[in-house]
């Protein structure tokens, strides 16, 4: 996935897309927006950086966990088998980006009850176990059966990159050299949130173009 910082207005719009697509319980958001203010007055600057899962090439929460429950795909995609996950939270520990969620009951919205967009997505294996962004891998997965291609057919693509208003976020195979986010890390200056760790993040930051 790659930012564009110089778009992001802030909007949140992708948190609550994220929201409602994976029906996270109240006071959990797998997508979320930080608003940055730097410099003094008057010389003063905001960003808005929107971050989630890194699904990091080296997951650091791969690595601690003591059942395998988090484990990464062929595609680079870090998941949680919620049948294995005993909610020890060590990869919640681990993870640099705190980007790791545990639910001990089920939580709505509004009262006990789930909502109607909420009842079509609620997961019961979510209770008391880590969680984090899946990159909408529910969604990835019949790309190949229909033919479409993840990151420019929106069916196929993460709900927080079809909401995004501004165009700020875009998804792809950064292993494919003729895909669109291929092409914007050659046209772009960018960064990636503690590449010095060694964990090699999956979510890249465009500062600037060449």
């Amino acid at each position: 996935m790659l930012v564009d910082l110089g778009r992001c207005v802030g909007c949140q719009t992708c948190t609550a897309a994220c929201k409602l697509a994976n029906a996270t319980p109240p006071g959990v958001q797998w997508r979320r927006v930080l608003d940055i203010e730097s410099g003094e007055f008057p010389d003063v600057h905001r960003m808005f950086v929107p971050v989630s899962c890194m699904h990091c090439g080296d997951p650091p929460c791969m690595s601690v966990c003591p059942t395998q429950a988090t484990f990464q795909r062929d595609d680079g995609v870090v998941g949680i088998n919620y049948e294995l996950c005993i909610g020890c939270a060590y990869c919640a520990v681990a993870c640099p980006y705190q980007q790791r969620h545990k639910t001990q009951r089920a939580e709505f919205a509004y009262g006990d009850e789930p909502s109607p967009a909420e009842e079509v997505k609620f997961d019961p294996k979510r209770i008391g176990v880590s969680t984090k962004c899946t990159f909408c891998s529910d969604r990835i997965d019949i790309a190949k059966e229909r033919g479409l291609v993840p990151g420019v057919d929106p069916e196929v693509t993460p709900a927080c990159v079809n909401s995004c208003i501004a165009g700020a976020l875009h998804f792809g195979d950064r292993d494919d050299p003729s895909s669109n986010v291929s092409r914007l890390l050659l046209e772009t200056v960018h960064f990636r949130m503690h590449e010095e760790l060694g964990t090699d993040p999956g979510m890249y930051y465009i500062v600037g173009h060449k």
